[in-house]
């Protein structure tokens, strides 16, 4: 029987419901950004489903990056478990369709009501539920506990805030964690984190970070060389996931700092596909020459930036880097994922907002592969420092790598794990 508190939940989200709708349809009419249909995200127009095995819940880009690399070790650990991947945003499905579609289903997240998820539940008939990280929807956590469905949470990350934030309704809470059979947390302050909300210790172990099992993309950029060629003797600074009100001033801060007054050559690639044009127009309104990565025209000569205005590039692009920033950092956003320029042995600089990958950052910085700056005229300063000197550079990148090296193995344990809880149901 469902608790007091899910069935408030349930009034307060059917009540909120018609007004999130609108909201969202007029935030994405103005800001371009695209959602998944509401039709879809219903549980309606579900593909054919395999039937048992395991489905797993991301939510963007990085978590459906992490589920790639979970779903290559059951498929080699346990071929023919038939395998369901959902996600939240249109990235995310995109990423998900483009790297996976042919090999699992992949639907999208659906809304936390009864219908919807019950809808789901239904068609893909699940052994286990898996979430990527902190994915506690109240609905399907209680349709898996009425279902007798098994849940992990893996990679699980809850930071100090959130966990006041769950602290407060810790109460109702608890018994919407009942389904839990195993949190398999980064590190043991998440763990501990987990256990404060009152999961019980013998379901919660610290499986370290899967991310960290990141490989090198070495497919193919077909722009590769040629933008080599446009680039000659600068160095290269790959400027990734940018948020709003980053790129000005990464731009200003890396205006003439080469050696001899030379810029840098800049890969841009701003987070989200809806803001392209108004980063385009944020570098030529600075007199730069722009390069766009859809477009069907070559590199110009005297290119300054190149703007990569597509999905799924932006991960092998630091190959070509001397140095590297990653956004959402410089703004009060949390971060993204430094591992993935770390892999390629290239140095890394961010922000003072990196609360989302703060351990990462922690063992990198620590190593001297990566740097924090305080604001654009640090990223100045620091920027200069590796660019001016390329061998210290090098090292640097280099201890970011041996940071990833030493870190692997998460990905085997995560999967153990899961196949145990498989064995067990």
């Amino acid at each position: 029987m469902a608790s007091a508190s899910l069935w408030l939940y349930r009034l307060l989200a059917a009540g909120l419901f018609p007004v999130a709708g609108l909201v969202l349809k007029l935030r994405q009419l103005f800001s371009g950004k695209r959602r998944p249909r509401f039709r879809d995200r219903m549980g309606r127009n579900l593909p054919d489903m395999p039937g048992g095995g395991i489905w797993i819940q991301a939510v963007s880009v990085g978590e459906v990056e992490l589920a790639r690399r979970l779903v290559a070790e059951l498929g080699e650990r346990a071929p023919g478990l038939p395998l369901v991947l959902s996600a939240t945003t249109v990235t995310g499905l995109d990423l998900a369709r483009r790297t996976l579609g042919e090999n699992l289903p992949v639907i999208p997240c659906p809304i936390d009501l009864p219908g919807p998820v019950n809808r789901v539940f239904e068609a893909v008939g699940p052994e286990l539920l898996v979430l990527v990280e902190t994915e506690l929807w109240p609905e399907m956590l209680h349709q898996s506990r009425r279902r007798a469905v098994p849940v992990a949470v893996v990679n699980a990350r809850l930071s100090e805030a959130s966990f006041a934030g769950y602290r407060r309704v810790a109460g109702p809470l608890r018994s919407l964690l009942e389904p839990l059979a195993l949190v398999l947390a980064r590190t043991a302050a998440d763990s501990d984190r987990f256990k404060g909300l009152g999961v019980p210790p013998d379901r919660v172990a610290v499986g370290g970070n899967v991310k960290y099992d990141l490989e090198a993309d070495r497919r193919p950029l077909e722009w590769r060389e040629e933008l080599r060629k446009r680039a000659g003797d600068r160095p290269i600074v790959v400027v990734g996931s940018t948020m709003e009100g980053e790129e000005a001033q990464v731009l200003d801060a890396l205006a003439g700092i080469g050696a001899d007054g030379v810029a840098p050559f800049l890969i841009l690639a701003p987070r989200h596909p809806e803001r392209f044009d108004g980063v385009a127009r944020i570098v030529t309104d600075r007199g730069l020459v722009l390069a766009r990565r859809s477009s069907t025209h070559p590199i110009p000569p005297d290119a300054d930036v190149f703007l990569i205005d597509t999905i799924g590039e932006l991960a092998r692009a630091y190959q070509l880097a001397d140095i590297a920033f990653i956004g959402g950092s410089l703004v009060p956003t949390g971060g993204h994922n430094p591992l993935e320029p770390a892999v390629w042995g290239v140095p890394v600089l961010s922000g003072p907002h990196v609360h989302n990958f703060r351990e990462v950052y922690d063992e990198m910085t620590a190593a001297g592969g990566a740097r924090l700056v305080a604001d654009g005229d640090d990223l100045r300063i620091a920027a200069a420092t590796w660019l001016d000197d390329p061998g210290l550079a090098a090292a640097a990148g280099e201890a970011g790598r041996a940071v990833v090296e030493r870190n692997r193995g998460a990905t085997k344990r995560t999967v153990s794990a899961l196949l145990e809880i498989l064995e067990g149901a």
